[in-house]
């Protein structure tokens, strides 16, 4: 697809400036509501399925991006329920309109657009936002494409490239079973939660929903998906604080301390990896700029072949897209003909998830040069006529 950057700007400039944001509204934007959540067209897209976002777009409240929420625990409750109301509703059409697992791949991924990466790297997001992704893979275009290498470091942070999975795979595994009551939640064995097409989350803890889709519709459910990012939160801070400062002080706003404690801080392998760490930093400046001291984070929802919906998270400090948690690592090549020509089915999905979540009173919709805004009183009547031949040009 082309992409358009106003003159004088670089691509990460661009993606990561008010510019975009404006964009986002005006040329993708298909939804917004009084809580600043924006549902928007992924132009530059990763699926020709179902390809869409919603933006926790906070920029025009709070000028200072180092002010913006970017982790779920940081998100007001009322919004927080807003926004798992419409996951709820995204989530519910993909599963609907691809029912057969073997068929499609679902998944609605959330991360972190943090600026935890050093000041002087490419690419910084200096926007700060969270965001969610909704995505649907056929999985016979999976299938016929060709294998990324095990070695590429855009791949998810299992296996090999993960500090985390090379050390300290245990103790990461028994801090979340001590930390977390879940109910909704139940921790899922690596045979029963792995993707088997690809092999990921390979290593990585993986809950299996209970119940599935429709436990989504629960209350609780969000607030296990929530644990589950804090106790994540708990043990990254808690280790990087052993590397910033040998025998540091438990941290005073972590929310599960007694399993810190007792299980990481006494646990031979989290500080001995927390030294080799540190060591390095002191002999390697290169090394050392690289370290992302706050965390980042992706998690995801998904539904792997045999039908079960699952939970799972990763730091994200090597690949930055949601589905390289799945090994699915996309290669957008631009084709403005061949989008063009698959755009009108993925607006029209997106039209119609869009006044579902309308007539939930969940937002208004937002009218752009490719699509109307529906009329007012039209609930359950989508607007699915509107203008979609002309390719999209922005990201």
């Amino acid at each position: 697809m082309p992409l358009e950057i106003p003159e004088g700007m670089k691509p990460n400039e661009f993606f990561n400036s008010t510019e975009n944001l404006n964009d986002l509204v005006n040329r993708n934007g298909l939804l917004v509501n009084q809580e600043d959540l924006l549902l928007y067209r992924k132009a530059l897209g990763h699926s020709l399925a179902f390809d869409g976002s919603i933006l926790y777009n906070t920029s025009k409240r709070i000028l200072n991006p180092l002010g913006r929420p970017v982790r779920r625990t940081q998100v007001p409750e009322p919004v927080k329920r807003v926004w798992d109301r419409m996951n709820q509703i995204l989530i519910g059409y993909m599963i609907e309109q691809y029912p057969d697992p073997n068929e499609a791949l679902v998944l609605a991924g959330e991360a972190s657009l943090d600026a935890t990466w050093p000041l002087t790297s490419p690419g910084v997001p200096s926007i700060r936002m969270l965001h969610n992704h909704f995505i649907v893979f056929p999985m016979a275009d999976l299938r016929a494409a060709p294998l990324a290498r095990r070695e590429n470091p855009n791949l998810t942070d299992g296996g090999q490239h993960s500090l985390f999975q090379a050390h300290m795979r245990e103790v990461y595994q028994r801090f979340f079973d001590e930390a977390l009551d879940l109910r909704i939640l139940r921790a899922a064995d690596a045979p029963e939660s792995r993707l088997a097409l690809t092999g990921y989350p390979e290593g990585l803890p993986c809950w299996e929903i209970v119940g599935g889709v429709e436990a989504l519709k629960e209350v609780r459910f969000w607030r296990e998906y929530d644990a589950i990012l804090e106790g994540f939160l708990d043990f990254y801070r808690t280790f990087f604080s052993q590397v910033s400062t040998r025998n540091a002080p438990i941290l005073p706003d972590v929310r599960f301390r007694q399993p810190v404690e007792e299980v990481l801080l006494f646990n031979r392998d989290f500080m001995a990896t927390a030294k080799k760490v540190r060591d390095r930093c002191i002999r390697e400046p290169a090394y050392a700029n690289s370290i992302r001291w706050e965390p980042a984070f992706k998690q995801i929802i998904f539904r792997n072949e045999t039908g079960r919906l699952l939970v799972t998270i990763s730091q994200n400090s090597i690949g930055n897209a949601i589905t390289e948690l799945l090994g699915v690592v996309v290669k957008r090549v631009p084709d403005a003909i061949g989008y063009g020509l698959a755009e009108p089915a993925l607006i029209e999905r997106l039209l119609e998830v869009r006044q579902r979540l309308i007539d939930a009173d969940l937002g208004d919709g937002i009218g752009t040069e490719h699509w109307t805004a529906p009329l007012v009183g039209q609930a359950g009547n989508p607007d699915t006529g509107s203008d979609v031949t002309a390719p999209p040009s922005a990201p």
